[in-house]
């Protein structure tokens, strides 16, 4: 029996050597895919980029550090990725065992009550004088299909592109979740900074009026002026508890984004406070592969599908299967284990080609080539906004720098204008509407000031995460 086993296995393992090939050719990344520099950016070669810099080295302010800790640690969406690899994990270790032979173990009994008048059951009564018969057999049984078109080896690769992947969804997830946290900090800060300008504001609006009031008794003004100042203080104070209540709904989705039930959030940093730094570093667009963990993400199931048209095409070939079973029987349990007459064995190979089925088999031959081409689109779109964002993110960290001058301006402007126009009033040189105009219009600036300080910060944040940095 050694030797049948060896005749045949020596035949599979000749027949796997020399008609072993690869039956589907891969397609490779797009290598124009990307543009040579961003919009926007200097033309330079230098591939470094802030991208690499960590998370914790990237933002200074120690407020956000502790929330994206707290984001990166209990953040239900990231632990749901982190379960998604464990499973992909699970999925490329059992592919490993694709080429090892199927063994199993068996313990079979059966008994059989022919009828007196068939053949068999005459035969058994003649034989042994019985009107049943048992059969006992114990052994193992084996099962090995032969990798000859490479079948095999693409479900592992397929499964290993599929874990990589799952890997890269949780970085993808984490930079966004790093970009939310840090927005939704600065986003907190302006509409703290904002909330002290409406109060501040309504002190001066308070302090207008009382002025205008005094004008009225000495009757240099009419009731006019007193109502469209009574307005105008009312309008800065309607602006406090809307502020304090979107800063309430901040700081609940950042407690989302930490994964805690909804609380306050420390603030030991004022917006004025934050300097905007100025990051020049952004390395070339063929990088992004690299660091954007959506785009490798696409890379990945490209290399997925690729896999895929492999399983599919070896499926329209002959598959070729060895299988053997041996071990002990006996029909009668006080011989089972009468070694050697009880031993048994048989060994089969053969080749196995689709027929009846195989237009199923190649419609999905044909279903797993479109899908790859699909990939490869899906590829090309992901580079496309990457790149896009990319430069989005450095045409708002100039314009909105230049934005912030001329408002620093205006606003610097305005002070004067109001301080000249209270001046002005006292003094019967003025109306009281330039005086409501200008503290209007310096209220709406500061406002203004404010979020673009925030949308600079966020500018910044969103260039970084555009890059493919917050998940090291």
């Amino acid at each position: 029996m050694k030797n049948h086993i060896t005749k045949i296995v020596t035949f599979a393992i000749l027949i796997t050597t020399l008609i072993s090939c690869k039956v589907s050719k891969d397609i490779e990344t797009p290598k124009d895919a990307f543009p040579e520099n961003f919009r926007n950016a200097s033309t330079s070669s230098d591939t470094t980029s802030i991208a690499d810099v960590e998370w914790k080295n990237f933002f200074t302010e120690k407020d956000i550090i502790k929330l994206i800790d707290s984001a990166v640690a209990r953040n239900n969406d990231l632990q749901i990725a982190e379960k998604n690899i464990e499973i992909a994990q699970y999925r490329f270790t059992q592919s490993k065992w694709g080429n090892v032979p199927q063994v199993n173990l068996f313990v079979n009994a059966s008994t059989s009550n022919p009828s007196d008048n068939s053949f068999t059951g005459l035969n058994l009564n003649q034989a042994i004088g019985a009107k049943h018969i048992d059969d006992y057999s114990a052994g193992a049984s084996l099962s090995w299909e032969a990798d000859i078109w490479g079948k095999i080896r693409n479900q592992k690769k397929g499964a290993y592109a599929g874990y990589l992947q799952s890997a890269e969804v949780k970085k993808a997830l984490q930079t966004n979740i790093v970009a939310n946290v840090s927005r939704g900090y600065y986003n907190l800060l302006m509409l703290d900074a904002q909330l002290e300008i409406a109060r501040q504001n309504l002190k001066l609006n308070d302090s207008t009026t009382n002025i205008i009031k005094l004008k009225y008794d000495a009757g240099q003004v009419t009731t006019l002026a007193i109502q469209q100042s009574e307005a105008q203080k009312l309008n800065s104070a309607q602006l406090i508890p809307l502020l304090e209540q979107n800063i309430a709904i901040q700081e609940n989705a950042l407690s989302v984004l930490t994964g805690s039930f909804p609380n306050s959030k420390e603030r030991t940093i004022k917006l004025s406070a934050i300097e905007v730094k100025q990051n020049t570093a952004i390395g070339i667009p063929s990088a992004l592969v690299s660091r954007r963990p959506d785009v490798k993400s696409a890379e990945l199931a490209l290399k997925a599908a690729n896999a895929n048209v492999g399983i599919t095409k070896a499926d329209l070939y002959p598959t070729l299967r060895i299988t053997a079973q041996g071990g002990v029987n006996s029909f009668e349990t006080s011989n089972w284990f009468n070694i050697p007459a009880s031993l048994f064995g048989t060994v089969a190979g053969g080749l196995t080609q689709p027929l009846l089925n195989n237009k199923r088999v190649r419609t999905q031959y044909n279903i797993a080539v479109a899908e790859r081409e699909k990939a490869v689109l899906s590829f090309r779109q992901s580079v496309l906004v990457a790149v896009s964002e990319v430069s989005d993110a450095l045409v708002k960290v100039e314009k909105l720098q230049q934005q912030e001058t001329f408002l620093k301006e205006k606003v610097k402007t305005l002070q004067q204008a109001i301080k000249n126009a209270n001046l002005l009033f006292k003094n019967g040189m003025a109306e009281y509407l330039e005086v409501l105009t200008a503290q209007a219009n310096l209220l709406q600036s500061e406002l203004e000031l404010a979020d673009v300080k925030r949308q600079q910060l966020t500018a910044n944040t969103e260039l970084y995460r555009a890059l493919g940095g917050g998940w090291k």
